[in-house]
């Protein structure tokens, strides 16, 4: 039986996964209670079959965008949801079956724990893990510590995470970025500036091929532009904010 929960759920931003999204909802539902998914505007014909789910399983809601809008406003459109129905924390996942659906309840179990931390996968690769994707999100992640001080990010970019809602969904209202692949490294950064402290828990990540319904909407150069621009953002921010991180990190106890 799956656990069920009151204050954390299982949310997964969905955007023409093809099918493996039904095996990857299929394998959180077996977990945990209550799984929710967001169609992002998805035009693959998932979004009437995730509903059709929904409608035989009480512990499955699906939330339907009406056209695209990204990663970050499908899990700004959940998690504000989430917040209006009495949840505290969502257990983000990749709709496409990379993230381990195995991992939800000790992912869940460190969240409740630590209420008021952010727990965060550290991706651990494969044999078939594309070495430009391994070795390109070492920038990414250098440019994260940089940008608070080395709080603690183990991966700026894997997005199988658990957040409290509270201070992503205050920090996402109040700026208009984070809304598209730049989420996931802009929402752990802002977050530690907010003083939500990141602790770290390895995970499988597995790359499927087109022949085993892997897809993916990566594009290299548009997506590192945005990368760029984002990480150009936060060094701007992360200089304003300079006084009050090495403030916080001499104040910090002793572990």
């Amino acid at each position: 039986m799956p656990r069920a929960s009151s204050s954390h759920l299982v949310l997964i931003p969905s955007y023409n996964p093809g099918p493996r999204v039904l095996d990857t909802v299929r394998a959180a539902r077996a977990r945990w209670t209550p799984v929710w998914v967001v169609v992002d505007g998805s035009t693959d014909g998932t979004g009437a079959q995730l509903q059709a789910m929904a409608a035989d399983d009480p512990g499955l809601r699906v939330i339907v965008l009406p056209e695209n809008r990204g990663k970050g406003a499908a899990v700004l459109a959940g998690i504000s949801e989430a917040a209006a129905a009495g949840y505290t924390h969502a257990l983000t996942m990749d709709s496409d079956g990379q993230h381990p659906a195995e991992l939800i309840p000790a992912f869940m179990a460190a969240s409740e724990a630590d209420p008021g931390a952010m727990i965060l996968g550290k991706p651990v690769f494969g044999p078939e893990a594309p070495a430009l994707r391994v070795n390109g999100r070492k920038v990414s992640n250098g440019w994260a510590n940089l940008e608070t001080l080395w709080m603690g990010i183990g991966d700026s970019l894997y997005g199988f995470r658990v957040y409290p809602i509270a201070p992503l969904a205050r920090i996402m209202r109040g700026n208009r970025f984070m809304r598209r692949f730049d989420f996931d490294p802009e929402a752990v950064v802002r977050l530690c500036w907010a003083g939500v402290r990141p602790v770290n828990r390895d995970a499988p990540v597995r790359y499927l091929s087109a022949e085993e319904g892997g897809v993916s909407h990566f594009k290299y150069l548009r997506d590192n532009t945005l990368l760029t621009w984002m990480h150009a953002r936060l060094f701007v921010g992360f200089v304003l904010r300079l006084p009050l991180l090495i403030g916080r990190r001499l104040l910090k106890p002793a572990s």
